[in-house]
């Protein structure tokens, strides 16, 4: 503890001295990195390490990642933040709506990405989602694990402004039931191959890599080994099914997506749509990369690495 105790005295220091955010992420990267169990080993949490590691192996692909991370506001009783008397249907159209009636918290998602903009976070824009109260921002692009990094202060950061709102962020996958969307954190990616002309071909290489391991990204895309997603990617609500890997060209129900201006283009990137709202954002790069660059997959039975 004595080891923890002085990193964090290290780094308040470090912000009374207006060191840039980079440098706290820097310190706070270390802290993260040295949480060990009894044996001295890496506690089963500590999923920064290996995300690291894994990174670097790949550092020379240039890997690119940018976070969309929905979430939905809640009072202190738990209700929906804002929500009238009689509950809304969700069949009416509320993404990316105005008014009072059709729009709550804002005041709270503009603060936060105020917030982050202060802090140096590479926050780039925020919109309300298909839910009266569910709202989302994005992180990057960044390179390598520093998505990651980005977006878990920007968690952090939403969790202490909502204080101050009297109210509670929630990055449950589905915290409403019925009819209402679930919560993700798309994880839009691309190498610098796929960023170069007669890129496309290189994304579909990717997207078929990753529908032979879809098993394994649905056990890392929630932290319950998929029990979480189960109850979000239904196939419906703009969701892919869980049982199934399917990719699609500016459709929302499918596993991967790719975008019309990148079919177009014929370079860019892809997007994952699988990763739940309450995803360790280090599991899921640490994935992606294993499975479409270094071909190698985790297996938690015995630890080996094991070929695609």
């Amino acid at each position: 503890m004595s080891n923890i105790g002085t990193r964090w005295k290290v780094l308040c220091m470090s912000c009374k001295k207006h060191f840039s955010f980079s440098q706290i992420v820097w310190e706070l990267s270390l802290l993260g990195e040295n949480f060990v169990n009894a044996s001295s080993s890496p506690s089963e949490t500590n999923l920064r390490q290996t995300c690291k590691k894994v990174m670097d192996l790949a550092r020379d692909h240039r890997p690119w990642f940018g976070m969309e991370q929905e979430y939905v506001l809640l009072g202190i009783d738990g209700r929906p933040y804002g929500w009238p008397k009689k509950d809304l249907q969700p069949e009416d159209i509320f993404y990316c709506s105005i008014g009072a009636d059709r729009v709550f918290g804002r005041d709270i998602t503009e603060c936060h990405y105020k917030a982050c903009l202060y802090a140096g976070i590479k926050i780039c824009g925020s919109n309300g989602e298909s839910v009266p109260s569910q709202w989302e921002f994005q992180v990057g692009p960044c390179e390598g694990i520093d998505v990651s990094d980005h977006l878990w202060m920007a968690r952090f950061i939403l969790h202490r402004i909502c204080e101050d709102f009297g109210a509670v962020v929630t990055f449950d996958p589905r915290p409403l039931s019925g009819e209402w969307n679930g919560s993700g954190c798309h994880t839009n990616y691309s190498t610098e191959s796929m960023r170069k002309e007669g890129g496309l071909r290189h994304i579909e290489n990717a997207i078929e890599k990753l529908r032979e391991r879809h098993s394994y990204h649905i056990s890392v895309y929630d932290p319950h080994g998929g029990k979480d997603n189960l109850r979000r990617l239904i196939g419906h609500t703009c969701t892919s099914s869980i049982h199934e890997f399917t990719a699609g060209i500016n459709d929302c129900r499918t596993s991967i997506r790719v975008s019309h201006h990148v079919e177009q283009e014929g370079k860019g990137y892809l997007e994952d749509r699988r990763p739940a709202s309450n995803c360790n954002p280090y599991a899921v790069i640490e994935a992606i990369v294993r499975t479409t660059i270094l071909n190698k997959f985790h297996d938690e039975n015995n630890g080996l690495e094991i070929e695609n």
